[in-house]
């Protein structure tokens, strides 16, 4: 999950254990563009001190006076720029709006068990009732950060993003560098002692496990990318095979459309089922004239921040072009 938000609730749970008032404010709808994605959590102790954030700062500033004055008792529905004065005042880009829920946090609010569950690598789906303040936890996670009716806010945490990258080469550098920017857990699977021993990218974690081993490992989740970056199908493919018969949000490897094409016949002489083997993304990343390693791990990432933004791309071109034109070092 989103590192902020993770600091977020370790916060509030320290403050309402140290007997602290906190509001937990909660991004639940946004319209046009806005500093913070739905899910954006702001905890707010009742001495003014605050941890993570729903926009910009003058939002903040604002609920900060808001509940001077008056502190909440029973959950809220808050809305942001439903006027041009608004806003204005509060930096909004134009048209833009935002909604929060503020929720007073009372003894049964249960973060503390949300928390545990997060730390545990599982993922917790929280229900409000904003009539009442009651809170429980859910076994059905939903698939989006919050779901809200306008009565009822359900949450979804869990562990962030997670991407399992095949290689260590100079690819995978700029992949992980890139994935790590975003927030991603990065590990990269290198049974090569000759690509391990140049591997320099704090904050990825190497493992000398074959692929296919650490695919199992890590046991991917809706939010688990595996790619295969090594051009070496006796690496690749043992981490495919595996990571196709997952819940893996994303599965790609590098290669033309020939060598994606070879492939995907290899793989179906494996215990994969024709729709496994439709789920790998080959050639991975978006055609983006792409001619360095930096390049084609952009266009790795987008492809996949594409996908999880729920963003269907369309390229146009006056004429087909292959992905050894477009991105030559994926031929």
């Amino acid at each position: 999950m989103d590192s902020v938000n993770l600091e977020v609730l370790r916060q509030a749970v320290a403050w309402t254990a140290a007997g602290v008032p906190v509001t937990l404010a909660t991004v639940v709808r946004t319209w046009g563009s806005s500093p913070r994605p739905e899910g954006a959590l702001l905890a707010i102790a009742g001495d003014g001190r605050l941890v993570g954030s729903v926009s910009g700062g003058c939002i903040e500033d604002d609920l900060l006076d808001r509940l001077r004055t008056e502190r909440p008792t029973r959950p809220e529905h808050v809305t942001y720029g439903i006027s041009a004065e608004q806003t204005r005042r509060f930096g909004l880009p134009c048209g833009g709006k935002l909604e929060l829920v503020l929720e007073p946090l009372g003894p049964d609010h249960q973060l503390a068990e949300t928390l545990a569950g997060i730390e545990r690598g599982e993922m917790v789906a929280r229900r409000l009732d904003l009539a009442t303040g009651e809170v429980d936890l859910l076994a059905d996670v939903p698939d989006a950060a919050v779901v809200f009716d306008g009565h009822t806010l359900v949450s979804a945490f869990g562990p962030r993003w997670r991407m399992l990258i095949v290689g260590a080469g100079q690819l995978s550098r700029f992949l992980a560098e890139f994935a790590l920017a975003l927030d991603y857990q990065v590990t990269i699977s290198e049974p090569r002692e000759e690509y391990r021993d140049s591997w320099t990218v704090p904050g990825a974690t190497l493992t000398t496990e074959m692929p296919d081993d650490a695919v199992i490992a890590l046991r991917p989740d809706r939010r688990t990318v595996v790619i295969g970056a090594t051009h070496d199908p006796k690496l690749d493919d043992l981490a495919l095979i595996d990571a196709l018969k997952t819940d893996a949000f994303y599965v790609g490897a590098i290669g033309s459309r020939a060598n994606s094409e070879r492939r995907r016949e290899r793989l179906k002489l494996f215990d994969l089922t024709d729709r496994d083997v439709d789920r790998l993304h080959g050639p991975v990343g978006l055609p983006l004239g792409c001619r360095t390693p930096p390049e084609i791990a952009l266009a790795i990432v987008a492809d996949i921040t594409a996908r999880r933004n729920g963003v269907e791309l369309v390229v146009r071109d006056e004429r087909p072009v292959s992905v050894g034109e477009a991105c030559p070092a994926l031929a």
